[in-house]
């Protein structure tokens, strides 16, 4: 594999080559090397100081090990001469690193395969285009288009546009993209396919986008609600099991009920049984709770439905191999290994445990009071930061799934991020109570 890497290398001409990965947060990290040094780095790998990167280790045992997976391999389709290349994390003894968010969704589907399914996901990538003055972001969204507009009011599209080329010119298959319903956002929905190779596109994505933007002179956001009173952004993520030769889809029964096997019910069973605990991880900053508000189409109350989008999980219509379900909280923000990880852990626990989801709820949710919620069983997702951290902390399957190194990293590093934010007097409260109290 490797010979063929370097083989492909020249032949396209290549002289860059950004070696990257993730941080527990989900920041992509990357290092570029000349071409001629990807052999080496292919045999060796690129050490790094893992202190220095969010979650992963203490300066007393700081020296890791990058080692670029060759499978992953992706030529630029641009004037850049460059290629892209995701890597495993390891120690510096030789051994993975149990830290590293690739390697926690690696074992997670590996267990999935010794149970006989292949987890696929397509997700739904939206973000905001802001506009810039003097390099650095302005509050402002770059168009005040809606949903499916169109040029010239959609002036996001020549940005949609490059980014479907060059994800099209990488083998991508990107099925759409489109300005979503608030002013300055939009959404690119990347094809159907194996969960770690959408997670490791999910990586490249977000680097595109960014890139692709600022060539544009705009700033490209996946903060989940940079703006009140409007939309923010989500990724809902379309999932399935599959047999592990992906020939046949495990969610489809046509002699069930609404078509969908026992197997697929007990998966939503266990999504719906850990939706607090995995909020955390799924939704994974502060902001992320100004998203999961009622009124903006984001979901709050852990349910399932057919048809109601104001479900936490939809089953959209196709069946047969186009069986799956959607689970609509995830937001763009968080790390993609993780959020896939968690997700594939809980359906999985419902179905060693068998657990049966409660009846689809088709009407509005949103327009229930809370008295018809309470006699229905409809709980909400977390309210914030701190209540999903509280949640998440008490969870034995997050802790094993994530193992207990990112576990605890995790659990840190977003307790300090809550701390910090619960000592802020906001604009809102000076406003409001100065003048009266």
């Amino acid at each position: 594999m490797q010979a063929e890497v370097i083989e492909r290398i020249k032949k396209e001409d290549v002289r860059y080559v950004h070696l990257q990965f993730m941080d527990i947060l989900g920041q992509v990290k990357s290092v570029m090397i000349p071409a001629s040094m990807l052999e080496k780095a292919l045999s060796e790998g690129i050490v790094f100081d893992g202190s220095s990167i969010v979650g992963y280790a203490t300066i007393d045992e700081s020296d890791m090990r990058a080692i670029p997976d060759p499978r992953t391999l992706e030529i630029i389709p641009d004037d850049t001469h460059s290629a892209t290349i995701i890597c495993d994390v390891y120690t510096s003894d030789g051994k993975r690193f149990p830290g590293d968010p690739r390697y926690v969704l690696q074992k997670i589907l590996k267990e999935a395969e010794s149970m006989g399914f292949g987890f696929y996901t397509g997700p739904e990538f939206e973000f905001f285009l802001l506009k810039m003055k003097d390099g650095k972001p302005l509050l402002e969204p770059n168009d005040h288009a809606g949903y499916f507009d169109y040029g010239p009011i959609d002036q996001g599209e020549r940005v949609r546009s490059e980014i479907i080329g060059i994800l099209e010119g990488m083998g991508y298959n990107p099925e759409a993209a489109h300005h979503e319903v608030s002013p300055g956002q939009h959404e690119i929905d990347l094809r159907y396919d194996y969960a770690l190779k959408i997670a490791d596109r999910i990586l490249t994505l977000k680097a595109t986008i960014k890139s692709v933007s600022l060539r544009h002179g705009l700033y490209a956001t996946f903060m989940p609600k940079p703006f009140y009173g409007i939309n923010g952004t989500g990724m809902h993520v379309h999932q399935s099991l599959l047999s592990v030769d992906g020939e046949e889809n495990k969610f489809y029964d046509p002699d069930e009920r609404w078509e969908l096997s026992e197997l697929a019910l007990h998966y939503i069973a266990g999504l719906l049984t850990h939706a607090e605990e995995m909020t955390a991880v799924l939704n994974s900053w502060v902001n992320s709770y100004k998203r999961l508000v009622p009124g903006y189409e984001a979901p709050v109350y852990i349910s399932w439905a057919n048809r109601n989008r104001s479900a936490l999980i939809r089953v959209p219509a196709g069946r047969g191999m186009k069986t799956r379900m959607e689970l609509r909280n995830p937001d763009p923000a968080g790390n993609p290994y993780l959020q896939f990880a968690v997700m594939l852990a809980a359906g999985l626990d419902g179905i060693k445990k068998k657990l049966e989801p409660p009846e689809p709820v088709e009407q509005n949710i949103f327009a229930m009071s809370e008295e018809e919620r309470a006699k229905t069983g409809i709980k909400s997702l977390p309210e914030s930061l701190g209540e999903a951290l509280h949640h998440f902390s008490r969870s034995e399957l997050m802790r094993e799934v994530l193992g207990e190194h990112l576990f605890s990293h995790f659990l840190y590093v977003k307790r300090k991020e809550w701390e910090e934010y619960r000592a802020q007097v906001t604009r809102w409260e000076l406003e409001r109570l100065l003048p009266i109290l």
